[in-house]
């Protein structure tokens, strides 16, 4: 599985990729082996305002509903409407295809407060 570098995590399992201010947020592959087969996903409305660990999303797989938090605040621009009929690609593609919003940071010092890879990694290992 391909997966950037420059991801930062939070201690609930959702990845954040920032550029230039924008960040787009996915599910970790540690959370869709945990959920197993993603069924629904109800993802924000762009327009929506959110703070740092507020739920965004929901997730149902064939095991249970999951909330998916956001790891920064900021405003949705963007949210990924092929979920909506492919809520699987969070399993196959979670790094990529499988990403669920996109959101324009207001407060880019909560990035500080997010994992690296490394440290991501031993918390899951």
């Amino acid at each position: 599985m391909n997966v950037p570098d420059t991801l930062l995590y939070s201690e609930s399992h959702e990845w954040v990729l920032v550029e230039n201010g924008i960040g787009t947020v996915g599910i970790t592959d540690h959370a869709q082996n945990e959920l197993t087969d993603i069924v629904y996903a109800d993802i924000p409305a762009p327009g929506k305002t959110l703070s740092a660990g507020e739920t965004a999303a929901v997730v149902e797989s064939v095991k249970a509903a999951s909330d998916i938090y956001t790891p920064v605040s900021g405003e949705v621009i963007e949210s990924n409407s092929a979920l909506e009929s492919q809520p699987a690609l969070l399993n196959t593609d979670p790094f990529g295809d499988g990403w669920i919003f996109k959101i324009r940071l207001s407060d880019p010092s909560e990035l500080d407060k997010l994992k690296t890879p490394d440290a991501y990694r031993s918390m899951i290992s």
